[in-house]
């Protein structure tokens, strides 16, 4: 039987839900719905809210307005989205007595590869009457699968704060992609050539353009401005850098239902630490629809290699071959300068033209594209890069 999502945006109207650092829990959480609805039509999956604006429901309205779709059956996916508060850091999952922790083992996984750390996932019980469910929300949506996740907390100390207001859609989408694999629906990155971004208080187009890596002259052409006036609440459309294409750098695997990283290297002839050097992998989870490149491209030029041996250091083997500690370091995956006598040491080939750029405050890829004659895209491919974020001091590979 095919599965139906009800998305369910906590709190909302004359309930606020929680607040600090300038995030408010009943906007987030609607705008995460949003998000999840447009998501999941475009994936085919059928799909519908519990509120679409701020208006408030209470805890007799919301169950039932949740049920009112699809019914009580156990082939609907109740996600009820909130924003956590105390002080912690990292996403939680609770999901209702009746149901097993499938569906919120996927999400904490797909937490992970997001970025975001998973505190826990768990059942809470009544304590009047533990064969109930803590939450109402869970307890008043019978025979339902009924989950409540909390994305993060508003007032963390670690990382939370800046997730839930620059990355709350990379969160919002590792929910796609976990309830995707459940449903067992193809999973696929989106339709859409565009992305939206709804202006707030403070933006500027220079901002907006930084933010997702384009240039203000590219956000003014998309949505036709002739000036750089914004107002609060104003829809724009963000082009999105994967309109360049790079060209594929080797064969790749598509990710299928029941493979593993050891069962796809045994296919390609590769070790497992082999097929996650390969695609800068920090764990051994793997998504359905992920791509995986399992055959790098081989060119004529034969790779050039240098054996450390006594007295050597990176800058004296640098300058011998014509290249930079920089470039040195990162073509051999080096975190220090430190060396082994032995160690084989793989060197830039001149022939490459490829030099490593160390970022700076207020790069963004599109600018670093521009300077050296190449494109967004070719530098996240040759990166491994999944996203447009930058840290200063981040050193990239320049194609």
């Amino acid at each position: 039987m095919a599965k139906k999502i009800v998305i369910d945006a906590g709190h909302g109207g004359d309930d606020p839900g929680t607040s600090a650092n300038g995030i408010v829990e009943k906007d987030l959480t609607l705008k995460i719905s949003e998000y999840l609805h447009k998501r999941f039509d475009e994936l085919g999956i059928p799909n519908e809210m519990t509120r679409t604006s701020d208006v408030t429901l209470g805890p007799n309205d919301r169950p039932s307005k949740a049920q009112s779709f699809y019914g009580n059956s156990s082939d609907v996916i109740l996600l009820s989205n909130h924003i956590n508060a105390g002080g912690g850091d990292g996403a939680e999952i609770i999901y209702s007595l009746r149901n097993s922790d499938k569906l919120s083992n996927l999400i904490a996984q797909e937490f992970a590869k997001s970025g975001q750390n998973v505190r826990k996932y768990y059942q809470r019980r009544l304590p009047s009457d533990p064969s109930k469910d803590y939450y109402y929300i869970l307890r008043d949506t019978p025979n339902n699968e009924s989950l409540i996740i909390e994305y993060g907390f508003v007032d963390s100390t670690g990382d939370d704060v800046e997730q839930l207001k620059n990355d709350w859609e990379d969160l919002a989408e590792a929910v796609v992609r976990a309830v995707a694999t459940y449903v067992g629906v193809p999973y696929s990155s989106g339709s859409s050539t565009t992305n939206s971004y709804v202006v707030k208080s403070g933006d500027t187009l220079w901002s907006i353009a930084k933010k997702y890596g384009v240039s203000v002259d590219e956000l003014k052409e998309k949505n036709n401005l002739t000036s750089n006036a914004l107002s609060i609440n104003q829809v724009l459309l963000i082009p999105t850098v994967l309109e360049e294409v790079p060209e594929e750098i080797g064969e790749y695997y598509t990710v299928v239902s029941g493979d593993t990283l050891y069962s796809i290297a045994n296919k390609y002839g590769l070790t497992v630490d082999e097929l996650k050097s390969l695609n800068n992998l920090s764990s051994n989870l793997l998504s359905i629809g992920q791509r995986l490149l399992v055959k790098p491209t081989t060119t004529s030029t034969t790779e050039e290699t240098y054996t450390v041996k006594k007295g050597d250091n990176l800058y004296q083997i640098a300058l011998q071959f014509d290249t930079t500690v920089d470039a040195l370091k990162t073509l051999n995956g080096l975190t220090s300068n430190l060396l082994s006598i032995g160690q084989v040491l793989k060197i830039p080939s001149s022939s490459s033209n490829e030099i490593v750029y160390t970022v700076v405050a207020g790069d963004n890829l599109y600018q670093i594209a521009r300077r050296f004659g190449t494109t967004v895209a070719a530098i996240m491919s040759r990166n491994n890069l999944t996203n447009n974020l930058l840290s200063i001091g981040q050193k990239l590979i320049i194609p």
